[in-house]
């Protein structure tokens, strides 16, 4: 008996469920055996059956087909998704402000610059309405597609608090760091070098309205953001192993930036956000880190807008502290998971070699044409900037 139970393959069951809650597992389980579920990594069979194929003669099903075909037909529609993203991001969000402008609006905007033009209240309102809808539809694509549970694509469960302390930490440490060859470059410091994407001169706009931007930015955006790279996408992912979605996701977070200076970090704090999801076991988590990597951003330009000769010292102390607060903080993180001996990341352990899956993947249509198509944006940006 125990021979032929060594002889089952069954790729749900070999997923290591430990790292989430009971009800998480449950969700995540059920969602997965669907038969009708197009994107679930379902696959169970005994290693020593075969199937006989007219014209083909025994042909033995394996776990690295079944794999392959799923990350085709998810990479298919996380392709599509992106390409949402970038055509509205890039052409109908022009198309947009121009009928707007057509319609009397006091808003304008030229289809070979990124800038906007016009009245501080309409530029605000129509930023705030374009940048939602480029995250909103592709999420909500997703959403629809994949149908994952609430609380497996969402979740929301904190399992383990004082990873709160770590994920926190480790933030504050990142950012101190990817700050440095910014923070002491020649290059001046302006407000608008926090939000040039938004093709708005911030400098102009008066108090209420960089408020209102300020925070849509920095918690509104940082919460739609996390629900489009941590929601769906993440979890649907998450079935071929944790690394696996944390690497994936978070180079895509850093490409759709179109920003090849903020790329790196953008890649980094993504990664960091994974971790501390999936060691807290909620996705505001990964929110906050979000939020934090904003606001250390911002408050490092505040700081350096000062010209005063005390400004150096004030970045320094500011810096040197973050840096002193994480590091404590992480130190303290590493001793509570060492005595606790707590499995923070899931794994799968495939036949399908990581390179293999992830070359299979990224090459898929039209994931491969639109990463493409954003690498490219970000180059002809850098060269117009």
């Amino acid at each position: 008996m125990s021979d032929d139970l060594n002889n089952i393959v069954n790729v749900i069951e070999e997923f290591d469920y430990s790292t989430q809650n009971s009800l998480y597992n449950e969700k995540f389980r059920k969602w997965r055996k669907k038969r009708e579920n197009p994107f679930a990594f379902s696959f169970e069979k005994n290693k020593k059956e075969s199937v006989y194929i007219d014209g083909r003669g025994f042909i033995a099903n394996s776990a690295t087909d079944a794999e392959k075909k799923v990350l085709t037909k998810i990479f298919y529609h996380i392709g599509l998704a992106m390409l949402m993203w970038i055509v509205f991001d890039n052409v109908l969000n022009k198309a947009a402000i121009s009928i707007l402008s057509f319609c009397g609006l006091n808003i304008h905007n030229n289809y070979f610059s990124s800038m906007i033009y016009g009245g501080n209240k309409e530029i605000v309102l129509t930023l705030i309405i374009t940048t939602l809808i480029k995250v909103l539809i592709p999420l909500l694509f997703l959403h629809f597609t994949f149908k994952l549970p609430a609380r497996v694509e969402f979740m929301g469960n904190m399992n383990n608090p004082m990873s709160l302390t770590g994920t926190f930490s480790m933030a504050l440490i990142l950012c101190t760091a990817v700050s440095l060859p910014s923070a002491y470059s020649s290059d001046a410091k302006e407000i608008y070098e926090l939000f040039k994407n938004s093709g708005a001169d911030v400098m102009i706009w008066g108090q209420a309205e960089f408020i209102i931007y300020t925070i849509f930015d920095i918690v509104i955006m940082s919460v739609v953001s996390e629900f489009f790279f941590r929601g769906a996408m993440f979890a649907v992912l998450r079935q071929f192993g944790d690394p696996f979605a944390i690497i994936i996701t978070s180079l895509m977070a850093g490409i759709m930036t179109q920003n090849l200076k903020t790329m790196p970090a953008v890649i980094l704090i993504s990664i960091v956000a994974s971790y501390g999801m999936l060691s807290s076991g909620t996705i505001f988590t990964s929110i906050a880190v979000i939020i934090i990597y904003k606001m250390y951003d911002l408050t490092l330009i505040i700081i350096e807008i000062d010209q005063s000769d005390k400004m150096p010292l004030t970045r320094n102390l500011f810096m040197i502290t973050m840096l002193i607060v994480g590091g404590i903080g992480l130190l303290i993180y590493w001793i509570y998971t060492t005595r606790k001996k707590r499995n923070n990341l899931a794994f799968y352990q495939s036949e399908l070699p990581f390179r293999k899956r992830f070359m299979h993947s990224v090459k898929t249509f039209p994931f491969s044409v639109t990463a493409l198509l954003y690498l490219v944006c970000t180059l002809v940006k850098a060269v117009i900037q």
